[in-house]
């Protein structure tokens, strides 16, 4: 997979991108990142990315014609490789939740371009330019830089051959049940009082399955009733 991400500050991806499956998965060459930075097509000799709101207002607004220019230049050179163009995403609040199906459907992908945003946001005219929109949640950032690195690390250890075991993947908070993950527990078996089940230390693996099946059903009715919809329909 390509992943391609647009970002005034990529010196903020250097340690994320050699750490942990990110950097394994880049060192297997399963996953390539390309960066670059909207300043590279800025404008005047200051290499503006940016000016004033249109009708007023505080702050800063990212303007249109760097951003396309930044996307498009990414795009050339894909096709001058004979590579796919990627499917542009804008992080932004605006967008759709991100979830774990979009997290699924992602890694599935060819090329992903993460466009991380700045200041007071995108000038409107970039989202015709873009394929889909997505956020982290209901809340601000200073920028996308964060939001696309959440955005890789979820998608990247769904990719095959990233994770030791990808059956992991399938009985973790979220997965393909739609429930929150059953408790998980180590040695030693017994820690100030609180000991590991009995039942998890009977080999029992038909009682184990249950068990934790019974576990992620009562804990996803106790913190994410809502989730139970959705698992309900797994």
């Amino acid at each position: 997979m390509r992943v391609e991400i647009v970002t005034l500050f990529p010196e903020l991806f250097e340690t994320f991108l050699v750490t942990s499956f990110v950097g394994r998965a880049v060192k297997g060459e399963q996953l390539e990142v390309r960066l670059r930075s909207p300043r590279e097509f800025g404008l005047g000799k200051h290499k503006s990315v940016d000016d004033t709101p249109s009708g007023g207002g505080s702050g800063m607004v990212m303007r249109v014609d760097v951003l396309v220019a930044c996307i498009e230049a990414l795009d050339a050179e894909a096709q001058h490789a004979s590579q796919p163009c990627a499917r542009r995403i804008l992080l932004t609040p605006q967008g759709r939740p991100f979830v774990q199906p979009i997290a699924a459907a992602l890694s599935a992908e060819k090329a992903i371009m993460l466009i991380c945003g700045r200041y007071e946001g995108f000038d409107e005219r970039v989202r015709s330019y873009v394929d889909d929109e997505i956020s982290l949640g209901d809340f601000v950032m200073t920028g996308g830089e964060v939001c696309a690195m959440a955005i890789i690390d979820a998608v990247v250890r769904l990719m095959p051959g990233v994770l030791g075991n990808i059956e992991s993947t399938r009985e973790e908070s979220h997965g393909e049940n739609g429930l929150l993950e059953y408790p998980q527990y180590t040695r030693p078996t017994e820690f100030r009082g609180q000991h590991v089940p009995e039942v998890l230390l009977s080999g029992n693996h038909a009682r184990i399955n249950a068990w934790r099946r019974e576990q992620a059903i009562d804990k996803t009715l106790l913190r994410r009733p809502d989730l139970m919809t959705k698992a309900n329909q797994a």
